[in-house]
């Protein structure tokens, strides 16, 4: 190790969002941290889900992750270790390096795998999806603009159409309005196909726009 540059700091600090971003995804059960290799401090920079070994940023550097950084790999293979507490995590190590391929810090990921499995499963699945969830999902992987118009049509109407805030007159209205905050009437013949899909006239489709516009 030695004393890290302004330049290696800004390399960490760029990379403190990837530690929020696999926690995200692998939720609650997961711990993510980066560890800073100045000489000075080499310390926990950023964390997320600390509660699984009960650190903090602050907290030193690790003697098997100093081991890890020695073994000429710099993506570990995944390990088993144990927390403090005495819960089981398969863990991985990779190090980040400058320009100058010299190691400034490490990332490391720890999952418990002595986790109730219904509860990693829950941490896994989107916070608004339930089991009596019966709508389409948020997110459409379409193969084409056609596809992602019906399937942003029938997700939105499904919505719209259980919100009983909406009266029956107006809900085509805010099935238009919000397909126009998505952005989907910058596609070609978009206007067409939201009036099939709607059953509405393309005049009405247009008309909404020009107030919405």
């Amino acid at each position: 190790m030695r004393e890290l540059s302004q330049g290696d700091f800004d390399i960490l600090r760029a990379t403190e969002n990837i530690v929020d971003g696999i926690a995200a995804m692998y939720g609650e059960h997961t711990e993510v941290l980066l560890h800073s290799l100045d000489v000075r401090n080499p310390s926990i920079v950023k964390i997320a889900n600390g509660h699984i070994t009960g650190r903090a940023v602050g907290a030193p550097i690790t003697n098997l992750a100093l081991m890890k950084l020695n073994s000429g790999h710099d993506v570990s293979e995944a390990y088993l270790t144990k927390s403090p507490d005495g819960k089981t995590l398969r863990s991985i190590t990779m190090i980040i390096r400058n320009a100058a391929q010299q190691a400034i810090g490490l990332l490391c990921i720890n999952s418990n795998v002595d986790a109730p499995f219904q509860s990693v499963i829950k941490s896994l699945l989107p916070g608004l999806m339930t089991q009596n969830d019966k709508l389409p999902s948020p997110e459409t992987f379409a193969r084409s603009n056609d596809e992602m118009m019906q399937s942003s049509i029938e997700t939105i109407r499904a919505k719209v159409m259980a919100d009983d805030s909406i009266s029956p007159s107006k809900k085509s209205r805010e099935i238009v309005t919000q397909l126009y905050a998505l952005g989907v009437f910058d596609l070609k013949d978009s206007a067409q196909i939201a009036a099939n899909g709607l059953d509405i006239s393309i005049h009405t489709v247009y008309r909404y726009l020009r107030e919405l516009k």
